[in-house]
């Protein structure tokens, strides 16, 4: 599920695995290696993977499918107008 999950968060984002990687601090083929299942990241790249990209580690495994979108230090105009985007979205 891991390799999915990256495979689909890199390309929502619009990056090249370098590109992504770069994000990271590792290289290409190490991204690579992720989305073709040929080795798994640590368990401190992981957290680092969730946090730089405000997403939980239990998404990235597949133990979840709910996505969260991190508010914090929005006002709560903006997170109403979010809400009333995440509805138009729902609704469409």
């Amino acid at each position: 599920m891991f390799y999915e999950r990256i495979k689909e968060l890199r390309l929502s984002l619009g990056l090249t695995q370098v590109q992504f990687g770069r994000k990271l601090c590792v290289t290409k083929q190490c991204v690579s290696n992720w989305e073709n299942c040929n080795l798994q990241p640590s368990i401190d790249m992981l957290t680092r993977i969730a946090e730089t990209f405000s997403i939980s580690a239990d998404y990235l495994l597949g133990l979840s499918d709910k996505l969260t979108i991190d508010v914090s230090g929005l006002t709560n105009e903006q997170i109403l107008h979010i809400q009333a985007v995440v509805s138009d979205l729902k609704n469409a």
